[in-house]
């Protein structure tokens, strides 16, 4: 979970901006986007095998260079 604490003389956007880049290196927008709605299990294989090709195709053409 992202904590800010307001420090003395500390604006209001200092302090967003502070909290958005925490949420941000934390992964927590990813994370409740793919928690959003129900994902059947065979589905979710489905989504992980493309991801798994598609990072060997792009490791492939990488190594062909």
């Amino acid at each position: 979970m992202v904590l800010q604490e307001r420090r003395d003389g500390e604006t209001i956007d200092s302090l967003l901006k502070k909290f958005k880049r925490g949420v941000k290196r934390e992964g927590i927008l990813p994370r409740l986007r793919e928690k959003e709605f129900f994902e059947k299990p065979s589905d979710k294989k489905k989504r992980d095998k493309k991801a798994a090709a598609r990072r060997t195709k792009i490791q492939q053409k990488a190594d062909e260079l």
